[in-house]
């Protein structure tokens, strides 16, 4: 979808890029899409090998809060993805801060294979259950602190880093107004009032976030298989449940899906009262960020509605659900 994140750079900037980050100049490059911030392109090289070149936005468009330094988070997950044994696209190279550009980017290894929400292969269950245990390796990477560290926006507890990621994207309607269902004030003060249940997170965890079809390619040569999971800079330190979010959004997780039983092949997994709580109020967060993120993108309004129309009705009724699950809490 087209952002106005999404940074522009024409041919010859592309090639002095690349030949300043790994001494080989471009060939050919082909604007890659379906994402929704950064600006991304596979590129063919001059020695022979194919690349992918994801740029940050121009450093003087103004962001959302947590997304500060995204790629630099995206290159610290890869790195442990892989040492996780989490099939990710390579790192060719990360610049930050390039003096020429004038902001970050990263030159990934490109993949052979195809987006998950381009096709629909045979054994979507059995893909959905491989998922599910490549993610449960990913969350048992743990950190020292929880929250979004390279935005700044920390906790020393689970409880404390995700009510600042709430209150740091409800403040960013300051800057960007955004339709909510209830006000912003209305709506931390249901978070808050739910918010006794992540006391019982005590690890900080690498939660990738953002797992949808088009976040995973697949190969479909013989039988399907995932080559990889990308684009990780949504990640966070927190709660692993949170993972469950994205891959069943606008829905609900339900005990007899594929991905839930690929996690508990690998690590245990129960679906408590109190987590489900939890689940909701990691709803609600990723609701209120595919609203709200429309403020610095500004994506293109026939496309937007339907994410935005779906986004409005799903955070109504998690609220709402919130709210009878939490006595003290102020609709």
């Amino acid at each position: 979808m087209d952002s106005r994140t999404k940074r522009r750079l024409p041919p010859a900037e592309l090639d002095a890029l690349v030949r300043r980050a790994i001494g080989t100049g471009v060939t050919s490059a082909t604007e890659l899409t379906d994402g929704y911030a950064n600006a991304v392109w596979r590129l063919k090289l001059e020695d022979g090998r194919e690349a992918v070149l994801k740029l940050s936005p121009p450093p003087e468009l103004r962001q959302l809060s947590y997304e500060t330094n995204l790629l630099r988070m995206e290159a610290a997950a890869i790195a442990l993805a892989l040492e996780a044994g989490v099939p990710v696209a390579g790192l060719l190279r990360a610049g930050f801060d390039d003096p020429v550009l004038g902001g970050d980017y990263l030159l990934l290894d490109a993949l052979d294979g195809v987006s998950w929400n381009d096709v629909k292969p045979e054994g979507e269950a059995a893909l959905r259950r491989e998922l599910g245990g490549h993610l449960a390796r990913f969350n048992a990477v743990t950190g020292e602190v929880f929250g979004y560290p390279h935005a700044g926006i920390v906790g020393a507890t689970w409880r404390e880093a995700f009510l600042a990621m709430v209150a740091a994207l409800l403040g960013d309607t300051e800057c960007f107004p955004t339709p909510l269902p209830l006000p912003t004030a209305a709506i931390m003060e249901v978070f808050e009032a739910a918010a006794p249940v992540l006391d019982e997170v005590t690890t900080p965890r690498l939660v990738h976030f953002d797992v949808w079809p088009g976040n995973v390619f697949l190969d479909l040569r013989g039988t399907p298989r995932i080559e990889a999971i990308i684009d990780h800079e949504r990640a966070f330190w927190g709660d692993p449940l949170a993972e469950f979010v994205p891959p069943t959004i606008f829905g609900e997780l339900s005990e007899d899906d594929p991905l839930l039983a690929g996690y508990r092949e690998v690590t245990p997994l129960e679906l408590t009262p109190a987590a489900m709580v939890r689940l909701d109020l990691y709803r609600a967060y990723l609701y209120l960020i595919l609203l709200i993120e429309n403020g610095p993108r500004q994506y293109p309004k026939d496309e937007y509605a339907r994410v935005c129309d779906l986004a409005t009705a799903s955070l109504t009724e998690v609220l709402d659900r919130l709210v009878r699950a939490s006595p003290g809490a102020v609709g």
